[in-house]
């Protein structure tokens, strides 16, 4: 530690010796840094202040039916990607600043200026934004801001709608192509279904159809007994035994003759309602007796001629119950050929299904296909349908409340006063530059030319024994010429101090002014 503060003290004792240097180069360049200073053009910043309200009463009430993007984060990129050099080439135009614009050279030179100068700079959570930019001109910086503050109003609603309509064309497209594919697919299931119908009856798999048509078949054979067994029966009655014959009165009941029955049902029905309502001794009741005594009467008479044209009724074949046992008989032949062709058919089929054993797995695998790519670009239709329903709520209720309000709270204007250059800070900051300029340049003439003050100094540089010094005698007149250069070079450094604290001054008061 005490060697470097020994060669310290060296340093400074040197450079004490240039001094002077040092201080004409301050006072050099402290005049040229107060002179560029004061020389710095004005420039001249303009401001305005946007607020983005993103609330809306119609979000939380359409919330799940209509897409609702997250608004807030739309703002802080568009507010981050607002200085692009699309939108600064359209600030040149829209601000007139090409009017200057010579070549290519100055307009990339404009832009990269643009770009550096242009601030955007926000609160974050209260979507707050200040735009801001500094000229040499008032009027340019208003006209800069203002045409800033446009295209921020204008990409905030023109990219959303853009995007919008971006995605309402690629989901109508996309439903197309659904549409397209639901048609080939319904297609491809129809000539499948067709095909294979015989495997397919009623949209059963096979495993069912068999347990159908084996029940069928059962049902069918048991049917075809059934029948055969009553025509046995019959048969027997008729060939195997001999008929029954009926006696003469219950003959005479047996026998239907259709029109005097029908009468004799009708007015035996209105008898029953007069019976209800009158006594047997009323005209009505005696009235509907006597009708039906004489419908009964001429029905025995009819059965009488009838009874006398086939001269009556002791033949077989003649015996009205003989003729509907050979009729019922016939009936049941025919019941049973019937039955015969069903359980037939029903063989048929379950021998047909039998035989399509084999191509069954390849069938059922094929229509389960089918079936999943149909229902996939179904399901994604709908999905695509709905979307669009949705986004065309979103757009309505765009259109209705807005994506956001753009408020702007401080316009911009002209500015009076110039916000940059500060000199007040520059000028104090430029002589304290010229001050340490002169003791760089003292402490290079110090190594330039340096000077042993001690021999200590001399003995550890030259790495020779010293024999002795000498020291100088005190002479008052030279003790007096030192002080009075000590205290002439204090002034200079105090009026150094001193000029450039007037000039901070004067600047001060001329800004106030």
């Amino acid at each position: 530690m005490e060697d470097v503060l020994r060669q310290l003290v060296a340093y400074l004792r040197g450079m004490w010796l240039y001094r002077w240097w040092g201080l004409i180069g301050a006072w050099l360049v402290g005049a040229i840094a107060a002179g560029a200073i004061y020389m710095l053009p004005d420039r001249y910043e303009s401001s305005a202040r946007i607020y983005v309200d993103t609330q809306s009463v119609l979000k939380p009430l359409m919330s799940g039916l209509a897409v609702q993007p997250n608004v807030d984060q739309q703002i802080t990129i568009l507010s981050r990607t607002l200085i692009s050099r699309p939108n600064i080439e359209k600030l040149i135009r829209m601000a007139d600043l090409d009017l200057t614009v010579k070549t290519n050279k100055d307009r990339e030179e404009l832009i990269a200026t643009l770009n550096k100068t242009l601030q955007i700079r926000g609160t974050g959570r209260d979507n707050l934004f200040t735009l801001s930019y500094e000229d040499t001109e008032p009027e340019r910086a208003k006209r800069v801001v203002q045409s800033l503050v446009s295209i921020f109003v204008e990409s905030g609603l023109g990219d959303k709608r853009k995007d919008t309509d971006s995605a309402r064309r690629f989901i109508e497209e996309q439903i197309k192509t659904y549409e397209q594919r639901l048609d080939e697919a319904e297609n491809r299931l129809k000539d499948f279904k067709i095909k294979n119908m015989h495997l397919m009856l009623g949209g059963k798999d096979y495993v069912s159809q068999v347990g159908e048509v084996a029940g069928q078949l059962a049902a069918a054979r048991l049917a075809l007994r059934e029948a055969e067994n009553s025509r046995n029966a019959l048969q027997r009655q008729l060939v195997g035994e001999e008929p029954v014959l009926l006696p003469e009165n219950q003959l005479e009941r047996k026998v239907s003759i259709p029109e005097i029955d029908g009468r004799i049902d009708v007015m035996q029905r209105n008898l029953d309602g007069l019976l209800q309502r009158y006594t047997e001794v009323h005209p009505d009741v005696v009235g509907t007796r006597r009708i039906i005594a004489q419908l009964q009467e001429q029905k025995k008479a009819e059965v009488e001629a009838r009874r006398s044209e086939s001269g009556g009724y002791g033949d077989v074949n003649a015996n009205p119950v003989y003729q509907q046992m050979k009729l019922a008989l016939a009936d049941a032949e025919a019941n049973v050929a019937s039955l015969n062709a069903r359980v037939a058919e029903y063989e048929a089929r379950q021998a047909q299904l039998q035989a399509s054993a084999k191509l069954l797995p390849q069938v059922e695998a094929e229509l389960a296909q089918l079936n999943r790519d149909y229902e996939i670009n179904k399901k994604n239709y709908e999905t695509l349908v709905g979307r669009r329903e949705s986004a065309n709520m979103s757009v309505e209720m765009e259109s209705s409340s807005g994506m956001a309000e753009f408020r702007l709270i401080d316009p911009p204007s002209v500015p009076l006063k110039p916000s940059a250059p500060n000199r007040i800070l520059l000028m104090p900051l430029g002589g304290a530059g010229a001050l340490l300029f002169g003791l760089a340049l003292t402490f290079v003439l110090s190594q330039m030319r340096p000077t042993f003050l001690d021999g200590r100094e001399l003995r550890e540089v030259a790495g020779l024994p010293l024999l002795g010094t000498v020291h100088a005698t005190p002479d008052p007149v030279r003790r007096r010429r030192r002080q009075r250069l000590n205290l002439a070079f204090l002034g200079g450094v105090s009026g150094y101090v001193g000029a450039f604290g007037v000039l901070t001054v004067a600047l001060a008061m001329l800004k106030i002014t």
